[in-house]
């Protein structure tokens, strides 16, 4: 009877929150399957969800508390009896208000419901028949808005005696990947594509068939409205360089108007008769082109090409052309380019080109290559297009297609082509063992392509293209049959004065710069390139990631999404036409491997059906969609063939490990840049990047299922505008916007190095062997030259070593006493320098610091201090605060203050484009310190003194060991009285200001590195170095390394930690110095502090509090509880230089 008074009463409950259902029923009906979401053993009936329990704040009964989140929850139930009854009761209990429902078969089976922060909510639904028709119920619970769906129980009734079952197996892995709708497959994305007519090489009766339109063009940031009708010369009108964007030229537009463009042009005579084409590679962001006061045209994407056909507009003489363009677009938002470059991005940003063809040319061409079983011979198989644009029926029209450098020569005629029409083929033909393109051996032929109409050639195209061929098998991708392993970056249009807008020297130089950085892989992220860059990443060889220009869509990152329906079917139009142009302006580039749909955006019905498109408009690549292939953010289950993760932590490959599909790092191993306080204070932050990237590269490469990655980012993203604001996310890339390799750059060229050479000792020896592996794709080190040098001997050396494997190589040598280390460079058959490695042979004295012997000290009290002394030497500390004041060596002070205790907490920041010049420096020491105690002695030749005291955050002691020789040890104990988590603590010290410069030994975590890079083993660094001008311009290129660069603390070259330090110290102009001497454990820093250096000998350093960074960095935190005590002593030495380094 109890029990059932409990059921009624629920009912009753039920009742009132979901409305009336019959009571008599629920009692009839009984629970055949029971699911206590996100408790492991009591959830049977789960497919695809991640566990979680809510925090103690939140309260529930005990099975709310768990539950069970993603994108998409799926619950799965067999054997259901398809003439019985079924109810469904869910509880909801949300830490955060969102909006879901139910479906199930494609049907809706609860209606969107909005869950209550900290509510909990329960629902009893009657499954309409039609969602187990099939004997088998799948429920798919649909994050609409919010961070994502979530369920704590799901409970299934029936009437029937027939039990119901979980699925297993291979089943039930198949319904990981059940949709909430259905998408129609049959459509074509042949009648989506856009018109690029195939650019001539030769036209018949043209000397030149192409002319550009870059330049200077009029500009008017707020034009009458019929401003096309004539050329405008009154004084708002003025010069722009096209292409460019109108901020990073000074002007201003409102939001969301209309600026206006202008120029003049006129045809060659040889043009006469010809179809003209005008092709924009991209307007920002949407477009109304005039010519000679006539609408000819529109287009919507500022980062993707489109071409008109303005013949019949054309006038003889000067000709007018015009354009309306806005910024603020539908494209813009849907690809958030204005709001990711924290400025409009509005002009004319690409070429502009003219082209003269035949009324009869080719207007599409499509180049594909399709080797054989064993990757050796190919078949070329070329789908044309002949478009007639004359006004009566052509025929006698065929076309030649030759191959240079091969016995290609396919011939195919062409039926009679009606006026206006057109006519589309394939021609293919069988080629023998053509040299095969790939990214370490970027061959290219060039296609010929004749248009003949009876014995006259009408055009002649030219285009190079690769034998390659692009596959997936397994959770593998291969190009020519070989898995490759992608080492790549994200990469940003971005130049600090131009903006998105690239000139072709510039794209050169970033390939160039990622290729000798050991990339091999470049995700162009979050919009298609310039045409300019796939061409040369056809040449010099690199694999490419398309990005279509869409980007955030339903992503909070994007806050139109607040107020927006992002599964509205409205968007997606434009997110269909972005992805197609995108595909079909760029396909016949072999450096292409796969496309993407979008950015970090969630996955929909309308998203899954312009996958379809996709699919169809080019079969030969696969295509990848940025969301989150696993886990409770941003995975709506999407199903393209290569699964995406951003930042997927150190431990992301034991998920790829077990993917059905190739796993990409979409994004991974962010730069420092969020955590902008550490950064202006200690450029050597970004070194310690290495320690992220390096294990995450290791696993990544050693684990099949991760195809590879892509760092971000690839380029710092800082607009210098010319009214002197700086905007943009920030300093986050290896190289900076003028092209100067940062710190990051070595240590990316060194991870994703294709050598590795493991022999990390050698003894001294006439012969020595060297092991190496090779971690290429394709090449054999026997393709590579590797340079030795060993003292004054030189050498090359080679080894035959296929890729993938591991060899060994002999270095014979005259001399074997002359020198303690061995060089090494590898200098790939491309050109560059692959990597640099020096091997320490014998014992490495050099890091010795020699200290002097100990000279008999006196010690001397006054009543404010006390007096060290000795030969030459002096040196007086404070009794009132237990500092130095003065410290004498030959008559040369070397040190005016300290030690101060310095424990510098963590300093992060949020992920915002506010970049900007003006961010503090973070540089405090401990603070109100005060003595409670000093002591001194004599303790055999030394003095001590010990002070006792307490600052705001710590209190302990530390004691002055000080010898007339010029050393001086400070030990020190401190206790924390308040929680820390410290980025580096030990103490600090001050010299003169004319100690201005810094030198030091240390352990690298590289063997070699650049002369400039901050993180060298052994070097000297200029507190500011000559020749540089007293204040950086941000607007002008700087012609010195990074590592000059300079604020008021110094140079990034002086003022950055130098981890693991033999020595480490600072020197005047006549060679005085005071060196921290160490075993390789401690640490430096030094800066300018109004007029006197500062130094930091740190006993501990953890990396910078950078967000993207957290997981990797945890290893090397040291958090201080309060009571927690930290430690150490710091021997300085002072005088002149007397190290034994070479």
């Amino acid at each position: 009877m109890k029990k059932r008074i409990n059921i009624t009463r629920k009912c009753i409950l039920l009742t009132a929150a979901c409305g009336w259902f019959s009571i008599s029923q629920a009692q009839q009906m009984s629970c055949v399957a029971r699911n206590d979401c996100g408790v492991e053993g009591a959830q049977p009936y789960l497919i695809k969800g991640e566990n979680y329990t809510l925090p103690e704040k939140f309260t529930g009964s005990k099975e709310a508390l768990t539950c069970n989140f993603g994108g998409t929850v799926i619950y799965a139930f067999n054997q259901m009896d398809i003439n019985a009854a079924y109810q469904l009761e869910v509880v909801y209990l949300a830490d955060s208000e969102r909006e879901q429902r139910i479906v199930a078969d494609g049907n809706e089976v609860q209606a969107p419901v909005v869950l209550q922060a900290g509510k909990e909510q329960r629902y009893r639904i009657d499954l309409p028949k039609k969602a187990y028709a099939y004997g088998q119920l799948v429920l798919v619970f649909e994050a609409l808005k919010g961070p994502n769906a979530l369920v704590s129980e799901v409970n299934l009734y029936t009437n029937s005696s027939l039990k119901t079952v979980p699925f297993e197996g291979d089943k039930k892995a198949d319904l990981v990947h059940t949709q909430s709708y259905v998408v129609d497959t049959t459509v074509c994305a042949e009648k989506v594509l856009p018109v690029y007519s195939v650019k001539p090489s030769q036209v018949t009766g043209v000397y030149q068939p192409l002319m550009s339109l870059n330049g200077t063009w009029q500009f008017h940031e707020k034009p009458t409205p019929d401003f096309y009708q004539s050329f405008q010369t009154d004084k708002g009108w003025k010069p722009i360089t096209v292409p460019g964007e109108w901020s990073m030229q000074g002007f201003q537009v409102d939001s969301a108007t209309f600026a206006g463009y202008q120029t003049r042009f006129s045809l060659p005579a040889d043009w006469k008769g010809k179809q003209i084409k005008l092709r924009f590679d991209g307007v920002s962001s949407e477009s109304i082109v005039y010519l000679n006061g006539k609408e000819i045209g529109s287009h919507m994407g500022g980062m993707t090409a489109f071409e008109l056909d303005i013949t019949q507009a054309l006038q003889p003489g000067d000709n007018l052309l015009s354009l309306r363009v806005r910024s603020e677009s539908l494209a813009d938002m849907l690809g958030s380019l204005t709001q990711y470059a924290a400025h409009q991005l509005g002009g004319i940003t690409r070429k502009v080109t003219l082209m003269a063809v035949p009324k009869v040319h080719l207007s599409d061409m499509r180049i594909l290559t399709d080797l054989d079983a064993d990757y050796q011979d190919a078949e070329l198989k070329v789908y044309t297009t002949v478009t007639n644009q004359s006004d009566q029926p052509q025929k006698d029209i065929h076309l030649q297609l030759t191959i240079d450098g091969l016995p290609v020569d396919l011939h195919a005629p062409v039926p009679e082509i009606a006026a206006g029409g057109s006519w589309s083929g394939w021609i293919s033909g069988k080629v023998s063992n053509p040299q095969k393109w790939d990214n370490e051996h970027p061959h290219l032929y060039t296609l010929q392509t004749s248009l003949h109409q009876g014995d006259e050639t009408l055009e002649i195209t030219e285009k190079r293209f690769g034998f390659r061929e692009v596959e997936l098998k397994g959770n593998r991708l291969l190009v020519n049959g070989v898995p490759v392993k992608l080492r790549g970056v994200c990469r940003h249009e971005v130049h600090p004065l131009t903006g998105r807008v690239m000139n072709p020297d510039l794209v050169r130089k970033d390939v160039e710069l990622y290729r000798s950085g050991n990339c091999n892989f470049i995700r162009t992220s979050h919009y298609p390139p310039c045409e300019e860059l796939l061409e040369v990443c056809d040449e010099l060889g690199m694999f490419v990631e398309v990005e279509s220009p869409v980007c955030w869509i339903g992503h909070h990152a994007n806050e139109n999404w607040k107020r927006l329906n992002y599964r509205d079917p409205k968007y997606y139009a434009y997110v269909l036409q972005a992805n197609i142009e995108t595909i079909h302006f760029y396909r016949n580039h072999p450096s292409i491997l796969f496309w993407s749909m979008a950015n970090e955006s969630y996955w929909n019905k309308e998203f899954a059906q312009v996958e379809v498109y996709v699919k169809k408009a080019d079969p030969s690549r696969p295509h990848t969609f940025h969301d989150q292939a696993y886990g409770g953010f941003n995975n709506q289950g999407s199903t393209a063939p290569i699964a995406n993760i951003h930042y997927p932590g150190p431990d992301g490959y034991k998920v790829a490990a077990k993917s059905e599909r190739p796993m990409i790092y979409g994004e991974y191993c962010h730069l420092n840049v969020y955590n902008r306080s550490e950064l202006v204070t200690d450029p050597g932050i970004r070194s310690d990047w290495a320690l992220a990237l390096a294990p995450t590269w290791e696993n990544m490469y050693q684990t099949p299922g991760v195809l590879g990655g892509s760092i971000w980012s690839g380029i710092d993203d800082i607009f210098q505008m010319p009214n002197g604001d700086a905007v943009g996310y920030g300093p986050w890339g290896p190289i900076d916007g003028w092209r100067r390799p940062k710190p990051e750059y070595w240590d990316m060229k060194k991870i994703y190095s294709p050598i590795r050479v493991k022999t990390t000792t050698l003894s001294p020896a006439s012969t020595f062997t060297v092991e190496v592996e090779n971690r290429y794709t394709y090449t054999n080190l026997n393709e590579l030259r590797i340079n030795w040098q060993f003292g004054n001997e030189k050498g090359v050396a080679f080894v035959d070593c296929p890729a993938g494997q591991n060899g060994q190589f002999t270095i014979n040598v005259q001399h074997p006493e002359q020198a303690n280390g061995l060089y090494l460079s590898f200098v790939d058959p491309r050109g560059f320098v692959a990597d640099e490695y020096r091997i320490p042979v014998g014992e490495q004295s050099q890091n010795v610091w020699a200290i002097p012997s100990a000279l008999p000290t006196r010690l001397k009290e006054k009543k404010d201090r006390y007096l060290v002394s000795g030969p030459h030497f002096t040196c007086e500390v404070s009794r009132t605060n237990g500092q130095i004041l003065s410290l004498k060596k030959d008559g040369k002070e070397c040190l005016v203050g300290g030690p101060w205790l310095m424990a510098l907490p963590l300093t992060g920041g949020g992920c915002y484009p506010n970049h900007n010049a003006n961010t503090p420096i973070f540089n405090d020491l401990c603070t109100e310190w005060t003595v409670s105690s000093t002591e001194a002695r004599t303790e055999g030749e030394d003095v001590c003194i010990t002070v006792q005291g307490s600052y705001k955050e710590f209190k302990g002691n530390y004691t002055l060991r000080i010898n007339a020789s010029g050393e001086i040890a400070v030990s020190y104990t401190f206790e924390a009285l308040q929680d820390v988590n410290p980025r580096q603590w030990g103490l600090v010290f001050e010299a003169p200001a004319s100690f201005d410069r810094t030198f030091w030994r240390r352990d690298g975590l590289w063997t070699v590195y650049p002369e400039d890079h901050i993180s060298r083993p052994v070097g000297e660094a200029a507190l500011f170095y000559t020749g540089l001008p007293e204040t950086i311009h941000p607007r002008v290129k700087p012609s010195w390394a990074w590592s000059r660069d300079f604020n008021e603390l110094g140079s990034n070259d002086f003022r950055s930690t130098r981890r693991n330090i033999w020595y480490a110290g600072l020197k005047n102009e006549d060679g005085n110095t005071v060196t921290a001497v160490s075993e390789g454990h401690q640490h430096w820093r030094s800066w300018l502090q109004q007029d006197r250096i500062r130094f930091l000998v740190a006993d501990f350093v953890t990396p910078g509090d950078e967000m993207f960074l957290s997981s990797y960095y945890a290893p090397y935190r040291k958090p201080l509880k309060t009571g927690d005590s930290i430690g150490g002593t710091v021997k300085l030495v002072v005088g002149e230089s007397n190290t034994t380094q070479e």
